[in-house]
């Protein structure tokens, strides 16, 4: 390996020792016959000093140095000077008499200084996201976002969950937010849809047998956006068989508890809040109570469930489903279901935090018949059913179990975690307000020949 140590494990444990370390030029400052370097890895920092008569050719070579240049340097590790050592700095105690070193690759000079606490424009910052990426604020955020993703796999595999991936070209079934359209090249004139949710996948998969399902999967809208919504985002997908809603709550009220624990080290209480979705409404005017003041929980947790189960759509004229059609309604309300369309609620639910919705599911239609009686109830016919969604109905013929699931929105609920008001915080490589990256450029036009391999043509608006 290039490196014996990263920059931030080096302590006083390591005095005497020869070490070799890797990293960015953080800083250079030169003392007359002294210089300094700090140098800095995904790990930490370290200073590395440079004598004329210790450090010989490196001591030359050192006068190059500029701001965020690639180094190797080896040396020994010895004690800071007292006075000098840095306490707010886990590797403040000692540095680097570097003996050689080598200039693994140059840099220019960036187009912003890599400290967190400098103001630059979030379209800077996304341009030069590599750059923004190095700062440790940044970095913190994915840090955050890795623990997260390993705390919930662990949970959910010792829970006795399958973490099944699902196609991202799949069939366009219009549901809600718009799709992104795909063309095919070998099928001229038809069109992959990228998936606004893996939910008619993830069915399929209870009626495979699966029984307990997740997946930490890409979802793609094309909405308008804000600071909570991007294009394309991340939710943890789960479904479950043979289950009720008091098994989803039970299971994601532990899942938050060993996420904050273990990722943040804070404990919050369960069982969370529940309420209706009338009394959320009559009480707090939303549907996404924010409840901090009330309870006092800096993260207050609530299940808001009963939603309708239908909702009056006044431009088309007609009924739609409120969440989504393969969403079963309440026991109760079966048998009236077609005579009391504006009473129904259905078996759906919404896990609210500080106001934000983290993200919803339901207890699913798994009988054909029930599910028949809702498409006509919505206006779509058994021709249409089966042109949109005929491969679920298909599958449903052949022993559906009861089942139901959840998703939540992982960049919202790591956005709350890291204090950041913008989901963009806590993705990589996130597009702005318009749907646009800085750093790539896309999107972007692409040429006539592409076109016409696949039978597209631009009409210009």
């Amino acid at each position: 390996m290039l490196r014996t140590h990263t920059c931030g494990e080096l302590n006083a444990a390591h005095v005497g020792q020869e070490v070799t370390l890797c990293g960015w030029v953080a800083s250079r400052r030169d003392h007359g016959k002294l210089i300094f370097i700090d140098v800095r890895d995904r790990q930490g920092l370290a200073q590395a000093v440079f004598i004329p008569k210790e450090s010989g050719e490196a001591y030359v070579r050192a006068g190059d140095l500029r701001s965020e240049f690639v180094v190797k340097l080896t040396g020994q590790v010895n004690k800071r000077p007292q006075g000098t050592i840095n306490p707010n700095l886990p590797t403040g105690e000692v540095e680097i008499l570097v003996k050689s070193l080598e200039i693994l690759n140059p840099s220019l000079t960036p187009p912003f200084e890599i400290e967190d606490n400098l103001e630059v424009t979030e379209e800077m910052r996304l341009k030069y996201r590599y750059l923004d990426l190095r700062r440790r604020k940044v970095l913190n955020n994915f840090l955050l976002r890795h623990a997260v993703y390993k705390v919930i796999r662990s949970f959910l595999d010792r829970e006795g969950f399958i973490e099944c991936e699902t196609p991202i070209l799949t069939k366009s079934t219009p549901e809600g937010a718009r799709d992104y359209l795909v063309p095919s090249r070998v099928n001229p004139g038809e069109f992959y849809a990228l998936p606004q949710s893996p939910q008619l996948f993830k069915q399929i998969l209870m009626v495979s047998g699966i029984e307990r399902y997740y997946q930490i999967a890409k979802c793609f809208r094309d909405e308008d956006l804000r600071a909570d919504r991007q294009p394309e985002f991340t939710q943890l997908d789960l479904e479950m068989s043979f289950i009720t809603e008091e098994d989803i709550f039970l299971l994601f009220e532990r899942l938050m508890q060993a996420i904050f624990k273990e990722a943040k080290g804070i404990d919050i209480p369960v069982p969370f809040g529940r309420m209706t979705y009338e009394e959320a409404q009559g009480k707090y005017g939303s549907d996404k109570p924010d409840l901090r003041k009330e309870m006092g929980t800096d993260f207050a947790f609530v299940w808001v469930y009963d939603f309708p189960l239908f909702k009056y759509d006044q431009e088309e004229k007609r009924w739609a489903s409120e969440h989504h059609p393969f969403t079963a309604p309440r026991q109760d309300d079966i048998a009236g279901l077609e005579t009391s369309l504006d009473k129904a609620k259905g078996r759906c639910y919404d896990l609210v935090l500080n106001g934000t919705e983290l993200g919803s599911g339901s207890i699913r239609i798994h009988d054909q018949a029930l599910q028949e009686r809702v498409f006509n109830i919505l206006g779509i016919e058994k021709d249409e059913a089966y042109k949109r969604f005929g491969f679920l109905l298909e599958a449903f013929r052949f022993g559906a179990p009861p089942h139901g699931g959840f998703a939540f929105g992982l960049d919202r609920l790591l956005a709350i975690l890291a204090g950041e008001a913008s989901i963009r915080e806590v993705i990589a490589f996130p597009k702005t307000q318009k749907a646009f990256c800085p750093l790539t450029g896309a999107p972007s036009e692409v040429d006539a020949k592409q076109l016409r391999e696949l039978g597209v043509s631009i009409k210009k608006q």
